[in-house]
């Protein structure tokens, strides 16, 4: 499990890249609807993320983290489907996925 400082660093970097997210979305026209979803859905989650982190409840973590990679991927997916999307749009869909994957590698490693 991550260390209380590594938690508070994991926690401001998914919470930038979801808000950039977040942000692009706002600015780009014609967003399918799934992808506005899922993101405000993200935004939802990030709200909350740190606190479950130092919870330190790996199944309450482990169940935070699964969601959020599930709304991260379909957002992915809809970023590599729909070609109209602006590349800041996709850009930040991208770094938002790679955040919530850090999170998951992190909060799967085990002390050793």
């Amino acid at each position: 499990m991550l260390q209380i400082n590594d938690i508070q660093h994991r926690g401001h970097l998914l919470e930038q890249a979801i808000g950039l997210a977040a942000q692009a979305c706002s600015g780009e026209h014609n967003i399918p609807r799934e992808l506005r979803d899922s993101i405000q859905r993200l935004d939802r989650h990030a709200d909350t993320a740190r606190a479950v982190l130092l919870s330190q409840d790996a199944p309450r973590i482990n169940k935070m983290v699964a969601e959020m990679e599930r709304l991260a991927e379909k957002a992915r997916q809809v970023c590599i489907n729909v070609p109209h999307l602006s590349p800041q749009m996709k850009t930040a869909v991208t770094q938002m996925h790679g955040q919530i994957q850090e999170l998951k590698r992190d909060t799967q490693r085990r002390p050793t």
